[in-house]
């Protein structure tokens, strides 16, 4: 198999790895807050043994004017963990996942304004039918609706975190792949655990042998590992490719929330799962 193939192949396994997150933040009885401390604490340090390994230690003297957009990305990166998580609580697996996908969406429209990019007619006809996708998720709520819609929106207030996190990496020039991706690891640790002590507390004592397991899952391999995977192979795909492969995540978190947890997805709702991750994709292609 070519370098190519495998660095697909690494990437595409990182996805769906990624796909498979709620199924293990379900059984892990913490606030969303506590999870995502721990979570970043468990990667941060499997990262940096990663690095330590294999000989690549960071150029701190690089950092210069990227140290600030490091450090709010990073912190926008815990709070997303901590929207999503609450996602996962309120609504199906499938909804939150497809509402957290309109991100790509977002940086669209709002990259013009930061970047000064040039929206072209595609962008906005792609932004115009994600919406009308979102629209049908939301208008057909599946039994307790009101706990659907409150999930929903947590969901699209991670979107919004994401689309930031997205907007300020496109921004930093002087770190990448894995270097930044442990720093701000280090900033949303920094963020986290005064936000966590003032508010819910740490309470490690209430996690029993399966919520142990599956909080090292969830840092380790879902997190320390498919980091790697990813980072570590980007530099032998094309962007286009990497941005389609990233659409396996929502395909595999569907496929999770109906056939494993048995979740309900009306024809509407998959349809308008369809048009977002379509027009995405559609979007990313050159």
């Amino acid at each position: 198999m070519s370098d190519h193939n495998k660095a697909r192949l690494q990437i595409t396994a990182a996805m769906a790895v990624w796909g498979t997150i709620a199924l293990f933040t379900r059984a892990i009885p913490v606030t969303s807050g506590e999870l995502a401390l721990y979570r970043a604490l468990l990667a941060a340090g499997f990262i940096a043994i990663y690095l330590l390994i294999t000989r690549q230690p960071p150029d701190l003297r690089s950092l210069g004017r990227d140290l600030p957009k490091l450090a709010l990305s990073g912190a926008a990166m815990g709070f997303n963990w901590i929207l999503l998580f609450e996602a996962y609580k309120y609504t199906t697996v499938s909804m939150a996942t497809l509402s957290y996908y309109f991100a790509p969406v977002l940086v669209t429209i709002l990259a013009p304004l930061l970047f000064k990019e040039t929206l072209s007619r595609k962008g906005i006809l792609c932004f115009v039918m994600s919406t009308v996708g979102l629209v049908l998720v939301i208008g057909v709520p599946p039994a307790g609706g009101g706990q659907h819609g409150i999930g929903i929106a947590f969901g699209l207030g991670a979107a919004l975190l994401y689309a930031f996190v997205v907007l300020m990496n496109k921004s930093i020039t002087r770190v990448s792949g894995l270097h930044r991706t442990i720093l701000q690891f280090l900033a949303a640790i920094a963020v986290l655990l005064p936000y966590v002590c003032c508010t819910s507390g740490l309470h490690p004592e209430v996690l029993d042998g399966k919520g142990l397991l599956c909080l090292l899952i969830l840092g380790l391999v879902h997190t320390g590992v498919a980091y790697c995977m990813y980072f570590s192979n980007l530099k032998s795909v094309t962007g286009q490719e990497a941005a389609i492969l990233s659409y396996v995540d929502p395909l595999v978190a569907v496929l999770v929330s109906v056939l494993l947890l048995h979740e309900p997805m009306t024809l509407p709702q998959l349809l308008g799962g369809a048009l977002i991750l379509g027009f995405t994709v559609w979007n990313e292609l050159s």
